[in-house]
């Protein structure tokens, strides 16, 4: 290896990182404390927390094309300042709409959806301004460090979501990621010496210029770049980790008779797995190649998720919890594994 490719990340990356670091935080914290509000604030029920999920993802569903090629037309930085502060002000909705008295589960699903919105265009941004941080030979390892930020704060955001639902109730806990998301906008911000392109000079932005911009980008993912598989592989990937997302809550909170801070705990372990995960991605990735990395971790999720229905046979409680861990511990580690690669 290169000294370009194992010696140090640039300064504006670790800053960056320390950004992605502390949102992913609130992330996590936010992600437990919303299921928790739909199913014991609200009395919402898995049907629920599947609409709750799904307001999340709908945009990257429906708009995923279209914002990726607009997003290729602006300097990304602004819109990852810009979507952070707007995602801050969403979350701050949330408390303040419970204690006006006004939360409403229809409420919630608009606040989710703008909000997931906000975080597509955010994602497209961020994904392609990486590179503009980090030489192309240091990418994986980038990633890999950015995918053990989201290891840690999946590790610590669910535990002390879980004690901050027990101590302020759910709706006072999304408060954590409001501030989180304004620390990212700050260091973005703040980031020096940047090589970013100028604003795009090309065609007017037209319906038809969109559209074709968007067609050749489909065309060349699934033509002769080599990616087709991987990127079917990856679709029923999220597809099978959304029915995931889904279930485990109203599973662990109404089947298995968990608190959230049990909950919390579980999902923490997760983030563990995934800490450990990225930690060793780039070492199994020249070992066994990056296919084999991808193939292996493709099946301790599947093995993981086994695992998680077998908190049925167990005693409700601590070793529910345990054996759900436990199937969180190998589907983190899979995650983890995965995503640089």
């Amino acid at each position: 290896m290169t000294a370009e490719t194992d010696g140090p990340l640039a300064p504006g990356f670790r800053r960056f990182w320390w950004g992605e670091a502390v949102s992913g935080f609130g992330s996590a914290v936010t992600g437990l404390a919303l299921q928790t509000l739909v199913v014991v604030t609200l009395g919402g029920t898995a049907v629920r927390v599947g609409w709750l999920n799904a307001a999340t993802w709908l945009p990257y569903l429906v708009l995923g094309l279209v914002v990726g090629a607009l997003v290729d037309r602006v300097r990304r930085r602004p819109v990852m300042v810009v979507t952070d502060v707007l995602r801050a002000g969403l979350l701050a909705v949330v408390p303040l709409a419970h204690l006006a008295g006004v939360l409403t589960l229809p409420l919630l699903l608009g606040v989710v959806l703008a909000f997931g919105t906000a975080s597509l265009v955010n994602d497209a941004a961020s994904q392609s301004f990486v590179p503009r941080l980090v030489p192309r030979a240091a990418l994986q390892r980038a990633h890999a460090r950015l995918d053990g930020a989201a290891a840690l704060a999946q590790t610590a955001g669910p535990a002390v979501a879980g004690l901050l639902v027990r101590l302020v109730g759910a709706p006072l806990a999304v408060l954590v990621d409001a501030a989180s998301y304004l620390f990212s906008a700050v260091v973005v911000a703040t980031l020096r010496h940047v090589d970013e392109p100028p604003r795009y000079s090309g065609d007017r932005l037209t319906a038809r210029v969109l559209g074709r911009e968007v067609a050749d980008g489909v065309r060349w993912v699934y033509g002769h770049s080599g990616l087709a598989r991987l990127a079917v592989a990856t679709h029923v990937w999220f597809a099978a980790q959304s029915v995931l997302v889904v279930v485990v809550a109203p599973y662990a909170l109404l089947r298995l008779r968990l608190t959230p801070l049990e909950l919390g705990l579980a999902y923490a372990v997760a983030g563990v797995g995934a800490l450990v995960g990225a930690a060793v991605s780039t070492a199994v990735g020249r070992r066994r190649g990056t296919g084999q990395a991808v193939v292996t971790s493709y099946l301790t999720s599947a093995v993981g998720a086994l695992v998680m229905t077998g908190a049925l046979a167990v005693p409700a409680g601590w070793a529910a919890a345990g054996v759900l861990a436990g199937g969180q511990l190998l589907h983190g580690w899979a995650m983890g594994l995965s995503n640089s690669h």
